[in-house]
């Protein structure tokens, strides 16, 4: 398995502990519900989207059967995707304290993890379509081969 693919599983069970963490705190402390949005996003972009992420670099390639378009490019996204998770979820965190100075916090981080998704799109696509050599492979023109039935 890619390193990458490793990272972001454990990333993803990262995001899941804190944000179960965040819950429970939630759960016990009514004014912590002020935080319900950072919750939301650790988890939902932390463990779910991450776990997708993780397994997705690892299963795709080889349901397709060619490598990952581009492995730097999800090297990249993995630290993208993590620093645009960790300043939306400071914002989220901030609002309750700072009020509306924490939006160009929130905007930052929604703008950073937004392009992490954008990089994961990109990356699937190319892989799905597979590398140029292949494609002009399979779409060369020519005759069709003739089978011989005596």
């Amino acid at each position: 398995m890619d390193w990458f693919s490793k990272a972001f599983i454990k990333a993803s069970l990262t995001w899941f502990g804190i944000g179960v963490t965040l819950g429970a705190v939630m759960a016990s402390w009514p004014n912590a519900a002020a935080y319900r949005t950072a919750h939301f996003h650790m988890n939902l972009l932390g463990f779910v989207s991450m776990m997708i992420f993780g397994v997705a670099y690892h299963v795709l390639p080889r349901f397709v059967g060619h490598p990952l378009h581009n492995r730097r490019l999800a090297a990249v996204h993995w630290w993208v995707a993590n620093a645009g998770l960790v300043v939306l979820t400071t914002g989220f965190v901030l609002l309750p304290t700072i009020g509306a100075r924490a939006y160009p916090v929130q905007g930052a981080g929604g703008a950073i993890s937004a392009l992490g998704a954008y990089l994961f799109i990109y990356n699937m696509w190319r892989t799905l379509d597979g590398p140029k050599v292949l494609q002009r492979v399979r779409q060369a023109p020519g005759p069709l081969p003739v089978v011989d039935k005596d």
